[in-house]
């Protein structure tokens, strides 16, 4: 049997009704040739013909494939019965589609950015290069978010590995669109010249960068547009090849745009311009690091030759690294910094689905959450279960019928599987349309002002086969039991008028209880998460951060295209910190070499009494002000003053108490004494410590805190803050709204020089933004666990009620011979009690248990926690208490002679 005659069915059957009218109508005729009156003449050749209608099934059943048949049989029994209980169909499509939603959307964030490749020509064949262990470390500065390597490795690599059939390096950096005031940035690429060859990125309009742009001392190097860049700048037009493009003060050519797919080689992030790497010097000046072997900056990759791999590739790499790291050794490292970086050696890792920042951050809160929209789903299969249950109960009878007058256990098994079938496919095509809002929700929620995310959110083969496999699973979870379930009941015990107490029944409903305690335990899991998550929010957004986060205005300073002279450097950011300082409504303005918690650092080794100690501090260069502006109060000893710490005087240093901890356990810190680990050849000078301040955060909030030295930028010259041009940021504290300041600000600094180009921030916004991963936990944990939570205890109010209805007759027996209606409620309320305790003492045994998982992410609590566990019970139970009491005052309120009267 051909499917196209199968699915031409009807038009064989019309055709045949055709057929058979007409040998009727022959027939007639002949008939009534034959002498019979007309009426006789049709009934004489209806029953020549036989049964028409058998007829036309048999020839109907011929066309016909049994299994389809049936199967759309099925599926048009399926629909029916959710047609007629559009309440029940609703809420269950609803459920399903919230769970399906939530775990498509995290998988296809984590699909983007784990499981993808990058979108070029054979990603299988890439590799990244770079140093394959560094257990103590790498000395010197890194400035970029994937800073691997140094330019002069870079180029011993490129010159001589036999590996790769093409290599390339690149880094990421900014170029500021603006010739002075407020800056407006633009995300910039910095590569060498085969990058673009190396990926097989063909461009869109024009052409790409080739070697020979990649030359060293490029005076006008060219520039490539990123597609969305071009559209926003130049509207998308063929006509910007040619023209120039400023970017931090330089022209750059336009040479070529890449294509719309091509975001780089960084998975989160995009690019909006992308030039040779010899224009590094052009952006950074004075502190260019291409020739510097300690200034880290670069990221290679390569794409293997035919027959080689990854294992073959390292180990090239580990026999060419003795001489190129001999070669590129620091000149102004110390002993044990040379005998650290000469034991370095290069490997090749797999890099098909490229590097990723955010791929490091937010790798394991995305497994975890996708384990928890799991667990939301299962919760939900639950509850649909119990209500599939509750259906097959009550359609007892009909299944007895059917059963007694021929009906196949497995037919009936069919019939409800197909309600199954269609609520899990309406379920997983809600949760595909959620989950691209919720997936693009994710995105902008991780976005900031300062991280601008590009995640690509196609929707791939993998998303559908995790979309479908969510769908048949929640098919075969909530749907399959019942049905089985449906179908072992016997007839004539299903027959009986009093068959609410058949043992089919209370084994069904000892069932229906498990799935509630089930779906509690599963749910105290979540909330003791949420609970977790947002208490560990909690408690770094109002930790003590040893300074004052609000009305503190953080301005950046761009003077490199301002033409001071380095001489006046000094004395123009002096004036810009006391022009802002007399500003209406500012109390203080001081300058920074690195704002708290902006996630960068500086630190060195300390020598206290001659020895140098293993514990690396970390540094800052301030004004005399900064502590004032900042709020960190100076414990012992003073602050810096301008007129007495000059360059001419002793070298001084505020240092903060964990550093007296640290390195003067027990001393009087004031007057002592220490030194900075510089490199052989370089001064050594001592700096007196003058001042203790209370413990601030550095980095970021979750560190413990750590050792500061602060170093008065009124001695500029002295040991390491050496050039003044490097120290370009500002901290205003005002009384004023901030949106409001930063317009008389930009004024300010624009009369002192206009060419000076600022950024603004404040700390309240920096800290936010250090919180986005915890912000993130907390969020959608805390949704989800609400959600489960409600799903479970929707599950327990259906049971109780459920309960009430089966055991009508015996509440009103129970009434009938005495009992009040307290008793009743006492009865009803002693059920769900079991059935919450039960479920609320597993849970918490499993959210310890999957809470210790979860260490890292937490902040100022155990997974244990004791109190976090008795408010996720409390706030759990009450909840759940108050849904049980409905159906238990609905049972008090029955009439006994009504109850009785089913009997």
């Amino acid at each position: 049997m051909s499917l196209k005659r199968f699915f031409q069915r009807a038009r064989w059957d019309d055709e045949r009704t055709r057929e058979l009218e007409s040998y009727l109508a022959i027939e007639t005729e002949e008939n009534i040739a034959r002498g019979m009156a007309p009426r006789d003449a049709r009934l004489a050749a209806i029953r020549k013909l036989g049964n028409r209608t058998l007829v036309r099934e048999d020839i109907y059943q011929m066309n016909t494939i049994s299994v389809l048949d049936n199967l759309w049989r099925d599926l048009r029994y399926g629909a029916r019965l959710l047609r007629l209980n559009p309440g029940f169909a609703a809420v269950a499509i609803l459920s399903l589609a919230l769970g399906v939603g939530a775990n498509t959307a995290i998988f296809q964030l984590l699909d983007a950015v784990r499981l993808r490749t990058l979108p070029v020509k054979n990603p299988q064949e890439l590799v990244e290069v770079r140093i394959a262990e560094t257990p103590n470390g790498r000395t010197g500065d890194f400035m970029s978010r994937n800073p691997r390597l140094t330019n002069p490795l870079w180029e011993r690599i490129r010159d001589r590995q036999q590996a790769f059939s093409s290599a390339f390096a690149w880094s990421d950096t900014r170029f500021n669109l603006t010739s002075g005031g407020e800056a407006r940035y633009a995300l910039g690429l910095l590569v060498s010249g085969d990058f673009f060859n190396t990926l097989a990125v063909p461009p869109l309009v024009g052409r790409t960068l080739a070697l020979d742009d990649d030359r060293r001392g490029c005076a006008s190097p060219p520039v490539v547009l990123g597609y969305g860049f071009w559209q926003r700048e130049f509207g998308g037009s063929p006509s910007a090849i040619g023209r120039p493009l400023t970017l931090g003060g330089h022209a750059y050519d336009i040479v070529g745009v890449t294509p719309a797919s091509f975001f780089g080689v960084e998975v989160g992030r995009t690019f909006d311009v992308a030039v040779p790497l010899c224009a590094e010097p052009l952006i950074r000046g004075a502190r260019s690091g291409i020739e510097q072997p300690d200034f880290w900056f670069l990221s290679v990759f390569g794409r293997l030759k035919d027959g080689w791999t990854p294992e073959t590739a390292t180990a090239h790499l580990r026999a060419l690294s003795p001489a190129m790291i001999a070669e590129t050794l620091p000149p102004r490292y110390g002993a044990d910094e040379a005998k650290s970086y000469l034991q370095f050696r290069l490997a090749a890792f797999p890099a098909g689905s490229g590097v990723s920042a955010l791929r490091r951050n937010y790798e394991s809160p995305l497994w975890m959450l996708l384990a928890t929209t799991g667990v939301v789903l299962l919760i939900a299969c639950a509850n649909l279960a119990n209500l599939m249950l509750a259906r097959a109960t009550a359609r007892d009878r009909e299944m007895a019928v059917r059963l007694a007058i021929g009906a196949s256990r497995g037919r009936i098994v069919r019939q409800m599987l197909a309600e199954s079938v269609f609520i899990a496919a309406a379920g997983a095509a809600g949760g595909a349309l959620l989950a691209q809002w919720l997936s693009t929700f994710l995105v902008r929620f991780l976005t900031t002002d300062t991280n601008r995310m590009f995640v690509v959110l196609t929707i791939d083969w993998r998303m559908f086969a995790f979309t479908a496999a969510l769908a048949v699973t929640t098919c075969l979870l909530f749907g399959l039991m019942p049905a089985i379930r449906a179908t072992r009941t016997a007839p004539t015990a299903a027959m009986k008028v009093g068959s609410r107490g058949s043992s089919g029944s209370r084994e069904r409903f000892g069932l229906r209880r498990a799935l509630v305690v089930v779906q509690v335990a599963l749910s105290m899991v979540l909330v003791v998460g949420a609970l977790l998550f947002v208490r560990s929010l909690r408690n770094l957004m109002t930790l003590d951060a040893g300074f004052v986060e609000d009305g503190i205005l953080l301005v950046d300073l761009d003077v490199r295209r301002a033409g001071i002279p380095p001489a006046r450097m000094a004395a123009t950011f002096d004036e810009i910190a006391a022009r802002l300082s007399a500003l209406p409504g500012v109390d203080a303005a001081a300058l920074t070499f690195i704002f708290p918690i902006s996630g960068m650092g500086w630190n060195n080794n300390i020598v206290v009494d001659g020895k140098k100690q293993g514990k690396y501090s970390n540094f800052n260069a301030v004004s005399a002000d900064f502590f004032k502006t900042m709020g960190m109060p100076v414990m012992l000893g003073r602050g810096f003053d301008n007129q007495r710490d000059t360059t001419g005087a002793e070298r001084v240093a505020v240092v903060s108490e964990a550093f007296v901890k640290a390195y003067l356990p027990g001393r009087n810190p004031i007057g002592d004494v220490f030194q900075i680990d510089e490199p052989p050849g370089e001064p050594r000078p001592l700096y007196h410590i003058v001042g203790v301040v209370k413990d601030a955060k550095y980095v970021d909030l979750r560190e413990p805190f750590g050792p500061i030295v602060f170093l008065p930028v009124s001695q500029s010259e002295a040991g390491v803050i050496t050039q003044y041009s490097r120290l370009g940021s500002v901290i205003v504290r005002s009384r004023t709204p901030l949106a409001t300041i930063s317009g008389e600000v930009t004024a300010a600094i624009a009369s002192i020089n206009p060419a000076i180009v600022i950024e603004f921030d404040t700390m309240r916004n920096q800290v936010s933004q250090s919180l986005t991963r915890e912000r993130l936990m907390a969020t959608l944990s805390a949704f989800f666990g609400g959600l489960a939570a409600l799903i479970a205890t929707i599950g327990l109010y259906g049971v109780m009620s459920y309960m009430v209805a089966r055991r009508r007759n015996e509440i009103g027996i129970r009434m009938a011979l005495g009992a009040d209606r307290s008793d009743v409620v006492r009865m009803v309320m002693r059920e769900a009690s079991i059935l919450l305790a039960a479920g609320v003492a597993v849970g918490l045994v499993a959210a310890v248990v999957a809470a210790k998982t979860a260490m890292t992410l937490l902040f100022g609590l155990e997974p244990g926690d004791p109190s976090t566990l008795a408010i996720a019970a409390a706030g759990f139970g009450i909840v759940a208490l108050v849904a049980s009491y409905v159906p238990a005052m609905r049972a008090s309120r029955l009439e006994p002679t009504e109850a009785l009267r089913e009997q």
